[in-house]
């Protein structure tokens, strides 16, 4: 039997209503009510028939309903304590979903997912994007690609190119490990109630292996790290004020070709690579 679409204004206040809901700024929660923006996201993971997905924060079941129906087998964390019980009723005519409450930052993703690859979707809460991102990236986790609905700023920054005023470690990390791209506008009359942000759906297509080889992937972010830590200094005051000795930071760079006046934002991912490799030779002769 067609089951009623959970992204829409009446069936969403239906079941917040029904279960005596009430939004969490605490926890950044806005309800989704577009049922095009779902099955935008639905079609940026690429779905085939039987194909596990992690889903981040279900809420109310709206774009897990969009998952299942495009025939994932969905496992979703949700951190609401007062959520899994009513996902229990509006998902129960799905059999391809299962519902674990925890901090998606401290369960274990293997556990629950199982061997092999898998793909990531979320409608992340905006106050801890970032430091989720992070998490599933850092961990070499199988996954393959991630569609997520982030702030519109956050976005541009994880597909910034050097030099922009947006480019960042986030920048670098997200392109170290993935193929980003911004896929769909969406706007804030799409939820309720409406953020006051613009939001984007920002798919990343996981690379089999990173955009540039290094010999050290710890020191290669530390490095990044340092490079932004103090943007308006030179590269060369930054990786000082970042811990590294100053005549580390003069034979790193000039052994890399880099320029002591150039700034951390101007640097590609090759050239942060270079650095950072110098640092690691260093190290090991230190």
């Amino acid at each position: 039997m067609l089951q009623p679409k959970i992204a829409s204004r009446s069936v969403t206040n239906h079941i917040l209503k029904a279960f005596g809901l009430r939004m969490s700024k605490k926890l950044g929660q806005n309800f989704l009510i577009d049922a095009s923006i779902v099955q935008g996201i639905v079609d940026a993971a690429e779905i085939q028939l039987g194909e596990r997905v992690l889903e981040i924060g279900p809420g109310i079941g709206t774009l897990t309903q969009g998952l299942a129906e495009a025939g994932a087998e969905v496992t979703a964390v949700e951190l609401d304590k007062k959520l899994p019980a009513v996902l229990a009723e509006t998902l129960k005519a799905y059999d391809n979903v299962t519902i674990v409450p925890g901090d998606i930052l401290k369960v274990n993703i293997p556990e629950i997912m199982g061997e092999g690859p898998f793909k990531v979707a979320a409608n992340l809460p905006y106050y801890i994007t970032t430091p989720i991102l992070m998490a599933l990236l850092e961990r070499h986790l199988p996954i393959t690609r991630m569609v997520t609905m982030v702030q519109k700023e956050v976005a541009e920054r994880m597909i910034a190119k050097p030099g922009s005023r947006t480019y960042g470690a986030l920048s670098v990390a997200v392109q170290y490990y993935t193929e980003p791209e911004i896929v769909l506008d969406v706007p804030p009359r799409s939820f309720i109630p409406a953020p006051e942000v613009d939001s984007v759906v920002i798919a990343c297509k996981v690379r089999e292996t990173p955009a540039v080889d290094v010999m050290d992937e710890k020191m290669f972010f530390r490095v990044v790290k340092a490079a932004f830590g103090q943007r308006r200094k030179t590269l060369s005051n930054a990786l000082k004020g970042g811990g590294f000795p100053k005549e580390q930071v003069r034979d790193a760079m000039e052994a890399a070709g880099i320029e002591m006046t150039r700034r951390g934002e101007t640097l590609s991912l090759e050239e942060f690579a270079k650095l950072a490799d110098e640092f690691t030779k260093l190290a090991k002769n230190a």
